[in-house]
């Protein structure tokens, strides 16, 4: 239970942090993270899209990288074969910064 309001806590408060990032590109309509599967969806509505794109991190990991904290990307699945071919291109892999809070939420 401590868990599911960890993780919807986080989720607000990254959706809210994803938000300010892709301002130019769109908006994240919802945001879900399952700490302990070490998965995440993002439902966005990007600019020009008619319709909400849904993305799947299906996993995870936060590593620590020279004194930060990382998000490592897993394996990311998306309902568009563009954005699908995107993520698996630039995403997979990728190390983002995190805030501290970030790393002490996940």
């Amino acid at each position: 239970m401590f868990n599911a309001a960890k993780d919807a806590f986080t989720s607000k408060a990254a959706r809210s942090f994803v938000n300010q990032r892709i301002s130019r590109y769109g908006e994240v309509q919802s945001l879900k993270i399952d700490s302990k599967a070490k998965r995440v969806e993002v439902v966005c509505q990007l600019h020009g899209e008619a319709a909400p794109i849904t993305v799947r991190v299906e996993s995870y990991e936060l590593v620590d990288v020279k004194g930060e904290k990382v998000l490592r990307v897993g394996t990311c699945s998306c309902d568009r074969p563009w954005l699908q071919n995107l993520l698996t291109d630039f995403a997979r892999g990728r190390e983002i910064p995190v805030p501290a809070w970030v790393g002490s939420a996940l």
